[in-house]
């Protein structure tokens, strides 16, 4: 059968982090690998009354069909969420709920890509937006990341060479980097995708998870809406649920509304429900209040072990909020050789090399997960690590 594949299934290869997580599925090793958030942050008892709720109150609204657009009440939520967070005005209508924020990149991709279309992606890349975008077969290029964004002046040299279609990029609390864009680059992103007709899409699943600095806002804000914003509800509520969300208007929103027609007709209306009533009777700002809390404690224990453990030559980032933190070794040394000496010692990362879309690059990176693990797991694998790294390194 498999000679009769399409050809763009060539390009489409397996998550390197869903393989990987088979290996962690042995509960004796410590895992900084999946991009999981915390278990126990989740609001059981909550989610738990909120399906109660939604099943008692009109449970054919729960558990028929519905429309493409996303169940209205979900939809004022959001809007008003970003109204009252970063002084956002949104329309209901201008909101798109999505079986999570992953298929608001494939619904994108769909609408704007053909073959050979040009892909802007941050280097490193949120690797599930590459495997996404590789079904479509564009062509990938990609700028540096720095500690404060993008460089733009790659960025503005790269489009000299050709136009692109859109600029994919995370803003906020990279995935992988951990990297979050300056005021600054904020708004010169904007200004710089508006004069060159640059389509900016903006992934901002983390947004919410900030533990240090100060709450900025989003690049959609300087584009006059002239590009696009994702959220999701995956790491302040349940990822569980799958559900997401697309911020786009006129055309390009009936463009997207008709491709999720022919993917799924619609996110399914009992997770919609049941969100609505637990956004109705719970207080998430307490509860995303303690997410904040714990991911910035765990962040900090991280970054504290690290110091004491890791040999000289391995630099780290610091992030300010999110999940995850970025680990880079002396030039010469490949994660992907690490990974089998740190699984010997009943420890796993990812490798920094799937996060690029070119040969050679991000050999000498690789991601860790802070979110998922316990402040005595976090302070014993990274002493693991530090042990194989010591060794890897001839130290």
């Amino acid at each position: 059968m498999e000679d009769k594949f399409a050809r763009r299934m060539s390009s489409v290869h397996r998550s390197f982090i869903r393989e990987i997580l088979k290996v962690t599925a042995d509960p004796s090793i410590i895992s900084f690998a999946g991009g999981l958030p915390n278990p126990e942050c989740f609001p059981y008892e909550a989610i738990s009354e909120a399906a109660r709720r939604a099943l008692a109150d009109k449970p054919v609204n729960a558990l028929q069909y519905s429309t493409t657009e996303g169940d209205p009440e979900l939809r004022a939520w959001i809007a008003e969420r970003y109204f009252t967070r970063m002084g956002l005005r949104l329309e209901p209508d201008d909101i798109l709920i999505t079986t999570g924020s992953q298929q608001c990149v494939d619904l994108v991709a769909k609408v704007f890509l053909d073959k050979g279309d040009a892909v802007v992606l941050e280097r490193p890349a949120y690797l599930g937006a590459i495997q996404s975008f590789s079904v479509f077969e564009p062509t990938f290029r990609t700028i540096p990341l720095h500690t404060d964004g993008p460089d733009l002046a790659a960025l503005e040299s790269l489009l000299d060479q050709g136009p692109a279609k859109l600029f994919y990029a995370v803003p906020n609390f990279q995935n992988p980097s951990g990297m979050s864009y300056s005021l600054e680059k904020r708004q010169a992103v904007a200004e710089l995708c508006l004069r060159r007709d640059l389509l900016f899409v903006e992934d901002d699943p983390y947004g919410e998870l900030r533990f240090k600095g100060e709450h900025l806002p989003s690049v959609y804000t300087f584009t006059k809406g002239r590009s696009i914003l994702m959220g999701s509800f995956s790491k302040i509520a349940t990822p569980g649920f799958r559900i997401g969300w697309i911020v786009a208007s006129g055309g390009v929103r009936d463009a997207l509304i008709r491709v999720k027609q022919a993917s799924d007709l619609h996110t399914p209306s009992l997770t919609q429900r049941i969100m609505i009533e637990l956004l109705k009777h719970y207080d998430m700002d307490a509860h995303i209040a303690m997410i904040r809390e714990r991911y910035g404690k765990q962040s900090r224990v991280m970054v504290d072990a690290i110091q004491r453990h890791f040999p000289e030559g391995v630099t780290i980032s610091d992030p300010e909020g999110g999940m995850f933190l970025w680990v880079t070794l002396p030039e010469g040394y490949s994660s992907m050789k690490l990974i089998d000496k740190a699984v010997e010692r009943k420890v796993a990362f990812v490798p920094g090399k799937p996060f690029y879309v070119e040969e050679g690059r991000g050999e000498n990176t690789l991601r860790l997960n802070f979110s998922n693990a316990s402040e005595e797991m976090i302070e014993e694998g990274v002493s693991r690590l530090g042990s194989a790294l010591r060794e890897f390194l001839g130290q």
